[in-house]
């Protein structure tokens, strides 16, 4: 039963997370060039999917440092899906999330949402500058992740020692200070000019929000429409609501369980369980727990902690169908059942340490957002009493101690305003990026749309018939002209009531 158990969790993990793979050569075909690039076939990959991507790859160089074209530079990867025949003269750029993930590897995760898009307009996914196959800036990820997680007792110490010895590795190819958003709108528009493109559109997905918004504000000439999937204002610097966002997303959860009598008859009342869970694991001195570990089989043996219990929470929030989880969980270990809670843990450290460029995310984090964490966190009058508490913000703090910092632009936290097309998405249940995030942005724009998808979580392009409004918003530059009646049928799963789902 145990292993039935972990399987069924890993299944639905998968959900909660972008699992990313590789870019892999095939044997010599016919090169084609756009504009001034010359590329060669290539194949994208990704874990867990059954089959690969074609594509077209190549490599442009840039300077490191923008403001000194003639020091240091690096390579940056590229890949383009071509549209079989005629194509539009404005492509569509894809920008990954994280901060920290690779476009090219989270593609063919992503490639059924971009199906109708690709009719008719070239893809470009282009490696943010320190993902991917873009001078790689990854520390010691799996110790990182554990770090966060809580699978590991980290000290402070602990912390800035591992994030030190991570600067001193990627010095010798990189100079840290030039790793971040600014950095990243610099080089989107140089391949823009070398593919000869004189406009664009930008689909940015939870982080890549973020670089999407800087891109229009800083060239508003050259962006033809932008859609924001997971919406990140500019304003808000990234982690300090997550607290507070992930409770909101929870309560929802548990509220939903208590509304449907399969879950309430099979495990009671879920949030009155959390609370007694997390009372007990912050006592800890809780004995050993034996269990296996979800991907290599070998048996494993550690005592459960709060942050196990939190970081499981928090990261199946991310997706309707593995919150539809959260009740079990919680109730499991309520029942001193903490096997699955160990092994879940363990997997999505393993997950999450390939899925971010660690060095590429501090990059970001340190220089955009670590002077604003704590204030912004206590701002929030529900900051205080949640799963989470300042745990994230605490962890970002400490890396950022240590790591080199580059300059942000004075007019970072502007919002982007103007008559620019753009389509917001958000999801009724994001734990990371809820509604009111993109309700922030809508504001300041003269043609924007913002639709809230019912019973969603993050990332929602793929969801429903959302593949087919993108197209059409993206064909006709305007989100007011869309009928999204059909997004009325989107409802998040039923929360199960037992190992094998929800009742029927």
């Amino acid at each position: 039963m145990r292993s039935r158990k972990l399987a069924l969790h890993r299944l639905v993990g998968s959900c909660s997370a972008l699992l990313l793979g590789s870019v892999l050569s095939v044997a010599p075909a016919q090169a084609r060039t756009l504009g001034e690039v010359e590329f060669e076939p290539c194949i994208l990959t990704s874990a867990g999917m059954p089959r690969p991507t074609e594509a077209q790859c190549a490599t442009l160089t840039v300077p490191e440092n923008p403001a000194e074209p003639e020091g240091r530079s690096i390579d940056l990867a590229l890949a383009w899906i071509p549209v079989d025949g005629e194509a539009e003269p404005d492509p569509v750029f894809m920008i990954a999330g994280g901060p920290g993930q690779s476009a090219r590897e989270s593609y063919p995760m992503m490639e059924s949402a971009f199906r109708d898009i690709a009719r008719s307009r070239h893809i470009l996914l282009l490696d943010q500058r320190g993902t991917g196959g873009s001078n790689l800036l990854a520390c010691d990820g799996e110790e990182e992740a554990e770090a966060f997680l809580g699978i590991e007792d980290f000290s402070p110490e602990r912390i800035r020692e591992f994030t030190r010895s991570c600067v001193e590795d990627l010095q010798e190819k990189a100079d840290l200070r030039f790793y971040g958003t600014r950095e990243a709108v610099f080089d989107l528009d140089f391949v823009r000019r070398a593919l000869g493109a004189e406009q664009v559109n930008l689909v940015g997905v939870s982080y890549g929000t973020r670089v999407a918004q800087q891109y229009a504000k800083t060239h508003p000439a050259h962006t033809r429409s932008v859609i924001l999937d997971s919406v990140l204002p500019p304003g808000l610097a990234l982690g300090a609501e997550h607290a507070a966002n992930l409770q909101d997303a929870l309560n929802a959860h548990f509220a939903r369980c208590r509304e449907t009598p399969a879950c309430t008859e099979a495990f009671g009342d879920p949030q009155a369980q959390l609370d007694e869970v997390a009372a007990r694991l912050r006592e800890g001195g809780l004995a050993p727990v034996r269990y296996r570990d979800p991907t290599t089989g070998a048996w494993r043996e550690e005592a459960p902690t709060y942050d196990h219990f939190a970081g499981v929470m928090r990261m199946y929030a991310y997706s309707a169908v593995s919150a539809a989880v959260l009740p079990l969980l919680v109730h499991q270990a309520e029942q001193g059942q903490y096997e699955t809670l160990l092994a879940t843990m363990r997997m999505l450290a393993r997950d999450l340490s390939g899925q971010m460029a660690s060095g590429m995310h501090n990059s970001v984090v340190c220089t955009e957002d670590a002077q604003d964490l704590r204030e912004q966190y206590r701002a929030q009058p529900s900051a205080e009493g949640t799963l989470l508490g300042d745990r994230f913000v605490e962890f970002l703090e400490l890396v950022c101690e240590v790591w080199p910092r580059g300059t942000r632009p004075d007019d970072f936290r502007e919002p982007l305003t103007g008559e620019l097309p753009v389509l917001l998405v958000s999801g009724e249940y994001d734990p990371v990026t809820p509604p009111r995030y993109g309700d922030q942005v809508a504001a300041h724009l003269e043609n924007a749309r913002h639709l809230v998808l019912n019973g969603q979580g993050h990332s929602l392009l793929g969801a429903g018939c959302m593949p087919e409004l993108a197209a059409q918003f993206i064909e006709q530059a305007d989100a007011g002209e869309l009928d999204a009646s059909c997004l009325e049928r989107l409802a998040a799963p039923p929360p199960f009531s037992g190992l094998y789902g929800w009742e029927p």
